[in-house]
C-alpha cells in the first residue's frame, strides 16, 4: 500500500481465515521511506504528460517489485498466497471515468515470481463508481465491532453501517495538506500536532474551508489532489504565518470529521494521523464518540491488511467492492489477477 500523503511503501505479511467471520493476524510488516527522488516524481507526476506517466509507471512497478522482493527474502517468507497491490494513486477523477494508480503492470507478477493481485479501483469507476473508498468492505468483516472506522492518511475517509448497508466516503484531505505545510517548517509531518498547537487558528479561513461545496453533497464522494489543488491551497496560502495554516487546517479536519459522528458512538482511528494528538484532543472537543486507538501494528497496517483482503476475496471470486460506498452499478469482485 502506498498512500498519497507519501510516507512510503507499507508492506505486511499476513494470514487470513474465514470460517464463520474472517479473522486475520499481521505477522510482520514493515514501511519502507520513500527516497528523496521518489517522492519528488510521485508528488510532481500530476503535472506529467501521458508519455512521461508510462515511463514513471514502468519505473515505479519496478521499485516497488524491488521493495517486494527484499521484504520477502529478508523474512525467508515461503508459500504465498498471493502479492496483493494497491499502488500508488496519481489521477483519481472518477467524474471523468478515470483513476491512475502505478505500479499495476503485469510484468510486477513476473519481476516478484508471485501470483498478483492489483488494480482494484479501475472497475468500479468503469461501473460508474467513485472507485474509492475501498477500505469499507475490509471495516464490515474486520473491524465490524466498531461503530465508525476512520483512516486518517492523505485523506480522511470512514465507514459505518447504516440500514444495513455499509457507507463510506472521503470527509477531507489531511495529511497531504499539514505534511505540505510541515516541509515548509523542515519537517516531513507535524509529529504530535506541535506545530498546530504551537499557532493560532485563523477564523475567516476557517469558515472558508468549512463553506466548500464537496462538503455539502451527498455520499458517495471522494477526493484527489486535483481538489486539494483547486480548492485548499489557495485559501490558506492567504495566511501569512505557517503555524496559523497549520493550526487552522487542523482544525477544520477536526470539525469536519465531528460533523460526520453520533453522539456516544465508538470510533476507531487508524493512519498516521492517529499519532497527531492535538489533532485528536481537537477531535474530542468537538464530539462525544469513544476514541479508539488499537495497536501500532493495525494503526500503521491497515490499509495493507484490508487489500491482502480484497485480494483474496477477489481470487473467491466475492464481493470486495460495495455499491453502497462507492455509488457503482451494483456490487462486485474487483481487481486484475496477474500471474508469474
Amino acid at each position: 500500500m502506498s498512500g498519497t500523503s507519501l510516507d512510503g511503501i507499507d508492506i505486511a505479511h499476513v494470514t487470513l481465515v474465514c470460517k464463520e467471520t474472517w479473522s486475520f493476524e499481521i505477522h510482520i510488516a514493515e514501511t519502507i521511506p520513500y527516497t528523496a527522488e521518489i517522492k519528488k516524481k510521485l508528488a510532481e507526476a500530476i503535472t506529467y504528460d501521458k508519455a512521461d506517466i508510462i515511463s514513471l509507471n514502468q519505473e515505479y512497478t519496478a521499485y516497488l517489485a524491488v521493495q517486494i522482493n527484499t521484504f520477502i527474502e529478508k523474512n525467508e517468507l515461503n508459500n504465498l498466497l498471493a502479492v496483493c497491490s494497491h499502488g500508488h494513486t496519481i489521477f483519481h477523477q472518477p467524474e471523468n471515468k478515470y483513476t491512475l494508480q502505478l505500479g499495476n503492470l503485469p510484468q510486477l507478477a513476473q519481476l516478484v515470481n508471485q501470483r498478483v493481485i492489483c488494480d482494484y479501483r479501475v472497475q468500479d469507476v468503469e461501473l460508474n463508481g467513485q472507485g474509492a473508498p475501498l477500505v469499507p468492505i475490509g471495516d464490515r468483516l474486520l473491524f465490524g465491532t466498531y461503530d465508525y472506522c476512520l483512516n486518517l492518511g492523505g485523506f480522511a475517509n470512514m465507514s459505518f453501517e447504516e440500514n444495513r448497508q455499509r457507507i463510506a466516503y472521503d470527509i477531507c484531505p489531511v495529511n497531504v495538506v499539514l505534511n505540505h505545510y510541515s516541509l515548509k517548517l523542515g519537517e516531513e509531518y507535524d509529529a504530535g500536532g506541535a506545530f498546530a498547537k504551537a499557532g493560532t487558528v485563523q477564523i475567516s479561513s476557517l469558515e472558508q474551508l468549512n463553506s466548500l461545496d464537496f462538503y455539502h453533497q451527498n455520499a458517495p464522494k471522494s477526493l484527489g489532489m486535483e481538489w486539494v489543488n483547486g480548492n485548499i491551497f489557495h485559501i490558506l496560502d492567504q495566511i501569512v504565518n505557517t503555524y496559523d495554516i497549520i493550526a487552522t487546517f487542523t482544525e477544520h479536519v477536526a470539525l469536519q470529521i465531528a460533523k460526520q459522528l453520533k453522539e456516544n458512538k465508538s470510533l476507531l482511528i487508524t493512519g498516521g494521523g492517529a499519532f497527531n494528538t492535538y489533532l485528536l484532543e481537537s477531535l474530542q472537543k468537538h464530539t462525544t464518540a469513544k476514541i479508539i486507538i488499537p495497536n501500532f501494528i493495525i494503526v500503521e497496517n491497515k490499509e495493507a491488511l484490508i487489500f491482502a483482503l480484497l485480494g483474496v476475496l477477489r481470487l473467491r471470486n466475492q464481493n470486495n467492492c460495495l455499491a453502497s460506498v462507492t455509488g457503482a452499478d451494483h456490487d462486485h469482485s474487483s481487481g486484475r489477477i496477474y500471474l508469474p
